[in-house]
């Protein structure tokens, strides 16, 4: 208003009127932006958040184009909205209602794309996101955007690669969107990345079931010598104490060990069978050791 000269009149009016009009419109918008952050950061009521960002989006649409702040603060409530459909769980939708405030995917700021091919990615949507960023990448008048390497980046490391898109990866890379958005070391990592996620789709699954039985076999080597070491010092005891004076009590322990044992092992393993053998021959001779006494001092009187 300093720079208007006193012989003009009208335009000096104009400016005296116009002026505070736009900032008071965009100081009433800025107390909204205020007021959904604080409700989302300080009393986390989302849905307010949520609602007076609506609210706010639509006193932005009715700002005059002229106001320079506009695009700033549509961005600013659109951050926010993000925020609370994500807090809230509702992040099905915030694609949708970021395009209901853009219309265009194209016309989406940098920020606001990058926010959203994170908020997919985290949830393990990334497919989502495909369609939008790849007509916001390829929009040329994007490619002078401050955050249109960072929306490369996350493009291909987020969406194509986790996708397995490995083609349409390296042809950004080599392309008109590589060639703005990253600088010759940055391309040459980027393939790497694209060459290692290729040889790992070529890789063929490891079946699930080789890892479960060499887990076993390597384990039940030390198991079965555990086993026979214990079995044979039963066996020295029985033999030793003789027939009758053999603890009872330890018998039922000695059981109760080798029913664990034989339940956490699967006899239905072919690594078993041999173990398996061993452990009912040793079974024999202990049976044999404890109770052929006790026969053979039956036979005589039954004989009698």
């Amino acid at each position: 208003m300093s720079s208007c000269s006193t012989s003009q009149p009208p335009a000096r009016t104009v400016g005296s009127v116009s002026s505070p009009l736009l900032s008071s419109a965009s100081a009433h918008v800025t107390n909204m932006l205020d007021t959904a952050a604080e409700q989302m950061m300080v009393y986390k009521d989302f849905q307010a958040a949520f609602d007076t960002c609506n609210r706010g989006l639509e006193s932005v649409a009715s700002m005059e184009p002229e106001d320079n702040r506009r695009e700033e603060l549509k961005a600013g409530f659109c951050i926010l909205g993000i925020q609370a459909l994500a807090e809230q769980n509702q992040w099905q939708g915030v694609l949708s209602w970021v395009l209901q405030q853009y219309e265009h995917q194209e016309e989406i700021p940098a920020r606001i794309m990058q926010m959203c091919i994170l908020l997919y990615s985290k949830v393990c949507e990334p497919a989502v996101m495909q369609e939008a960023a790849r007509v916001w990448l390829h929009c040329p008048s994007n490619s002078g955007e401050a955050g249109f390497g960072a929306v490369a980046e996350l493009y291909l490391l987020h969406v194509l690669v986790p996708l397995g898109h490995t083609d349409e990866a390296r042809e950004l890379i080599v392309g008109e969107v590589g060639g703005a958005a990253f600088t010759e070391d940055q391309r040459q990592t980027a393939l790497d990345v694209v060459e290692e996620k290729e040889q790992q789709n070529q890789e063929p699954p490891l079946s699930p079931t080789s890892d479960i039985t060499a887990h076993p076999v390597s384990t039940q080597g030390s198991l079965i010598h555990k086993l026979e070491a214990m079995l044979k010092f039963l066996y020295r005891k029985v033999v030793m104490r003789g027939s009758g004076s053999f603890p009872l009590r330890r018998v039922f322990l000695a059981a109760v060990l080798l029913y664990m044992l034989l339940f956490r092992l699967d006899p239905a393993l072919p690594s078993s069978f041999m173990w398996i053998s061993k452990l009912l021959q040793l079974l024999r001779q202990m049976w044999t050791a404890m109770f052929a006494p006790y026969y053979q001092a039956l036979a005589p009187s039954k004989e009698l």
